[in-house]
């Protein structure tokens, strides 16, 4: 028994020795793995756009870009800056893989979604209508004028010229043989005579009394569809003719039919006029359209609702005014590629929804909106 266990323990011993020369001798341990290589920086597509995008020497400031620097920051997201012209560059350059993402003022739409992914809405917005200032300057010949040449009112025109043209001529073709009759024999004094009877009558008065059968029967006649005519017109007058239309042509979307009307190439602006029959020039920069406005070249600019009270309230004070109401509203979102543009963009995406609703919930999203859009008195 003795025996057996000498040479157990001598066995160990020897695997014991064996292991260490084994160690003694073998290869170095492995090395640390390097550290991974720092995150190559993505493309951000954006465009010049106050107050969301400002150009400032060969940096950007403004609303957006203040968001996705806070956003990069605390996704860890190395970045560099685009700049293209339109809404529709920067979508072409996220679609060919120019950019990685995308952000300015760029609206969510159900098009745009079957092509690209966005983050959670960034802003809330909607489009509205610019004017010139000088629509405040009341009534005014001008104003005037379009009243009467739009609507009803040419028709009714129409028909006040009928009941002063065809009663005058009866009245005068009855009357210019008759022996008492206060009308000339000869057409021209006898016509101007007989009309100014007819306009008379359309006002429900008469100053000469026709003397034969049928110029009393067309006074009376004339007389009587006088009076529906005037009624017809006071309902118009009435539901029509107010100061807030003399003030100023364009005070909502229904005034934009028939007006010259600006709005920028692509933007959501654009495909809403196209879909309400207002015909507008486009033009590449939103700059250039209130350039336009201010020169008298478009009579409105139909566009989103910051931009424009952003302009009105700076640059354009003085010279522009935002009226009626924000229609057709929507949301800004940030641009991604489709999810086939590969794991680490989707990733990305995910990382900065996650971001901005952290933003939302500690307050940092409202300090960001309040420095843009909240003035100070």
């Amino acid at each position: 028994m003795s025996r057996k266990f000498s040479a157990m323990v001598s066995g160990l011993l020897m695997l014991a020795g064996a292991a260490a020369h084994a160690q003694e001798q073998g290869t170095a341990p492995a090395a640390a793995p390097e550290p991974a290589a720092a995150t190559a920086a993505i493309t951000v597509a954006t465009r010049e756009i106050p107050p969301f995008v400002i150009r400032e020497g060969d940096g950007y400031s403004g609303f957006s870009v203040d968001l996705w620097r806070e956003l990069a920051s605390r996704t860890g997201t190395q970045f560099e800056w685009l700049e293209k012209r339109n809404v529709a560059e920067i979508l072409s350059s996220v679609d060919a893989g120019e950019a990685d993402v995308a952000i300015a003022a760029i609206s969510i739409t159900s098009e745009r979604e079957q092509r690209f992914d966005f983050s959670q809405p960034m802003f809330e917005s909607g489009l509205q209508i610019m004017v010139p200032q000088e629509q405040d300057s009341g009534f005014s010949l001008s104003n005037v004028g379009r009243y009467f040449t739009q609507g009803a009112m040419p028709y009714l025109l129409g028909i006040l010229a009928l009941l002063i043209l065809v009663p005058g001529h009866l009245v005068w073709w009855a009357e210019r043989k008759h022996d008492d009759s206060p009308f000339s024999r000869h057409y021209f004094p006898g016509i101007f005579h007989a009309m100014g009877w007819a306009l008379s009558a359309a006002a429900g008065q008469q100053n000469d009394n026709p003397r034969s059968r049928l110029g009393r029967v067309t006074s009376i006649a004339a007389i009587f569809v006088s009076l529906l005519f005037l009624t017809y017109w006071q309902a118009e007058l009435t539901s029509s003719f107010t100061v807030q239309q003399l003030q100023g042509g364009i005070q909502g979307p229904d005034d934009l039919p028939g007006k010259r009307v600006g709005t920028l190439t692509g933007s959501t602006s654009a495909q809403w006029a196209a879909t309400h029959q207002v015909k507008t020039t486009e033009f590449e920069k939103i700059a250039q359209a209130f350039e336009a406005l201010e020169k008298g070249r478009v009579e409105a600019v139909v566009y989103d609702s910051p931009v424009l009270l952003f302009h009105a309230a700076s640059s354009g004070r003085g010279k522009v005014r935002v009226v009626g109401p924000v229609f057709k509203k929507e949301n800004y979102g940030i641009v991604f590629p489709p999810r086939s543009g590969g794991p680490r963009k989707t990733d990305l995406r995910k990382k900065v929804n996650e971001a901005l609703l952290r933003m939302r919930e500690d307050g940092t999203y409202d300090r960001i909106y309040r420095r843009w859009f909240t003035t100070e008195e």
